[in-house]
């Protein structure tokens, strides 16, 4: 085989990462879109955010309810002995058994707009639920990107750790020979010896990596990781520029806005503090019926109608503590825009840093490769003829083992980076990626139960 020949090869082997399955023979090819549709499904922290986001729906329909009426009814049974003894006659002893059912039903007129500015804060709260429910899936989703290209790398570092400790071996050998003959000394075969031992952990190591990156997987994903392959490009899908980055995340990321949603509910909060300090009219009715409440009475039948006005005048103080405590919530509440903004402007310029350094990373050490494979063949050679030294030979072996692997590290480096990037500008969602799966769509539990009266199981029939 050519020297040239022989180049090709490895760097085919290498670059072309992205065509090689890597996993196990026999098991089922299990491309990246697969992979996340799968975390999309069997995540247990998105599947948990979803039932958050359920949760918070209801307090819409809890919120309504203050402007519903109440009906409560009410029944009173009991036992009465009554000794009537009047002077000069005798003791007459009579029982009773007085029961009393009431039906009352009441309506609030004005509560200090309380209910209506409760529904507003709920109306928010669900909003900003949904936007933390997408940034969940985007984390999710990248959580599956990262796992799954950290089983590819750790997979492949394995590899190369294996062709390095045959490669080495293979030294051992042909020095072992020489030195048989008297061409080499004894130092020159413990050297060789040194570096398979440090081959041998080397291999140790990166079957652990392999095996942790496999738990990871498992548990981001929800499944064993099949046959895994190199995934095709995302890089259409991100901004010509870190500016341009910045601006589309400031605008859309899923953290900020889930965080300005918050703001608006807690400025109805306030109002809804406030509200406690103005008066409170309602209607209410009244119809009961008693049986038994006197020896002269045997029933007894009434129907009210009452209109209540309640004007607080001093609770103890209570009320306006609740409303400074809701004011500096509503402060911390803007605050918190302001430090998600800032996480995402910094994570824009991370992100668009770590993937412009992997692609010059990849350049520099695909030409590492192709000239550190050129370096082994030669010193190789000239060890034959005596030229070059037995250090010089697994320097240069250690040498193009390493520029492989950084060559695999940056590989995998600038697919995370690239879906990181699509998740600032908050783009890394089912619809976005076109995952196959069904999407979940949290709109329909909320109408399903914003307007509801009654009931106690769930939608999903729980």
């Amino acid at each position: 085989m050519s020297l040239a020949t022989s180049i090709r090869r490895n760097l085919f082997v290498l670059v072309g990462l992205g065509g090689i399955a890597l996993s196990a023979q026999g098991a089922a090819a299990q491309p990246l879109d697969s992979a996340l549709a799968a975390a999309y499904v069997n995540n247990p922290t998105l599947n948990a955010q979803r039932a958050g986001t359920r949760a918070t729906d209801e307090n819409v329909s809890k919120a309504l309810s203050g402007y519903r009426p109440t009906l409560n009814g009410g029944i009173s049974a009991g036992f009465q002995a009554t000794r009537i003894r009047t002077p000069g006659a005798l003791t007459a002893y009579e029982n009773l058994w007085p029961a009393t059912f009431a039906l009352t039903a009441a309506q609030t007129l004005f509560d200090g707009f309380i209910t209506a500015n409760s529904t507003e804060a709920a109306e928010s709260q669900v909003r900003g639920s949904r936007e933390t429910l997408r940034n969940t899936e985007q984390q999710v989703l990248l959580d599956g990107v990262t796992a799954y290209m950290n089983v590819i790398q750790a997979i492949a570092l394995l590899d190369l750790q294996r062709q390095n400790l045959a490669a080495l071996e293979q030294e051992l050998r042909a020095t072992r020979d020489r030195f048989n003959v008297g061409e080499v000394t004894r130092t020159d075969v413990a050297q060789a010896e040194a570096r398979v031992a440090d081959a041998q952990y080397g291999v140790s190591q990166a079957i652990a990596n392999l095996s942790a990156s496999r738990a990871v997987y498992r548990q981001v994903i929800g499944v064993e990781p099949g046959k895994l392959t190199f995934p095709a490009s995302i890089e259409r899908m991100l901004p010509s520029n870190v500016d341009r980055v910045i601006s589309l995340g400031l605008s859309q990321h899923p953290a900020i806005k889930a965080s300005q949603f918050a703001v608006d509910a807690a400025l109805f909060q306030v109002k809804v503090a406030e509200g406690t300090l103005m008066p409170n009219l309602s209607l209410q009715g009244q119809l009961s019926q008693g049986y038994d409440s006197s020896i002269s009475v045997e029933s007894t039948g009434a129907a009210a109608v009452t209109l209540n006005l309640s004007v607080p005048i001093y609770q103890g103080g209570v009320e306006y503590a609740n409303i400074r405590q809701s004011k500096e919530l509503l402060s911390q509440a803007r605050i918190e825009v302001d430090v998600n903004r800032d996480a995402i402007r910094a994570q824009a310029v991370q992100f668009w840093g770590a993937f412009e350094a992997a692609k010059s990373q990849i350049q520099a050490a695909q030409a590492a490769v192709a000239a550190n494979t050129l370096a082994l063949q030669g010193v190789r050679e000239e060890w034959r003829v005596g030229q070059r030294t037995t250090t010089d030979v697994l320097n240069a072996q250690r040498d193009l083992t390493n520029s492989r692997s950084a060559l695999v590290v940056a590989q995998r480096d600038r697919v995370v980076a690239a879906y990181s990037l699509v998740s600032t500008v908050g783009k890394l969602d089912a619809q976005s990626l076109r995952l196959k799966v069904r999407a979940y769509n949290p709109v329909t539990h909320y109408e399903q139960v914003r307007d509801s009266w009654a009931g106690l199981r769930t939608p999903d029939g729980q």
